[in-house]
């Protein structure tokens, strides 16, 4: 489905209303864009998202800066979030484990 998706972009026509409408379009998509180059297992599909991806950087180098910026905000601060729910996590069970120790009963 990805792939056939991609292979839009090869028609002239949609890429041109694309163009047009690249400041609603390309900030709903570049996240899908850039999870599949860094990700995606097929290696046709990584090929066709590579030249969507460029096609959206010559068509307005600066509004895809932009989109870049706010993804790479967007990951930093999801990190941040997984580091601090680690964290807790190794609190609570820090916590608990004291806790079981503090409950056996010596004899």
């Amino acid at each position: 489905v990805a792939e056939r998706a991609l292979f839009l972009w090869n028609n002239e026509h949609i890429v041109s209303l694309i163009a047009q409408n690249r400041n609603v379009i390309l900030p709903i998509i570049f996240e899908a864009l850039e999870k599949n180059i860094q990700s995606h297992w097929n290696q046709a599909v990584h090929g066709l998202t590579v030249n969507v991806r460029k096609m959206f950087l010559d068509m307005d180098a600066e509004l895809f800066e932009e989109c870049q910026n706010q993804y790479e905000e967007k990951e930093s601060r999801a990190k941040e979030v997984e580091e601090q729910r680690e964290l807790t996590w190794k609190r609570l069970a820090d916590v608990a484990e004291q806790r079981r120790g503090e409950d056996m009963v010596t004899v």
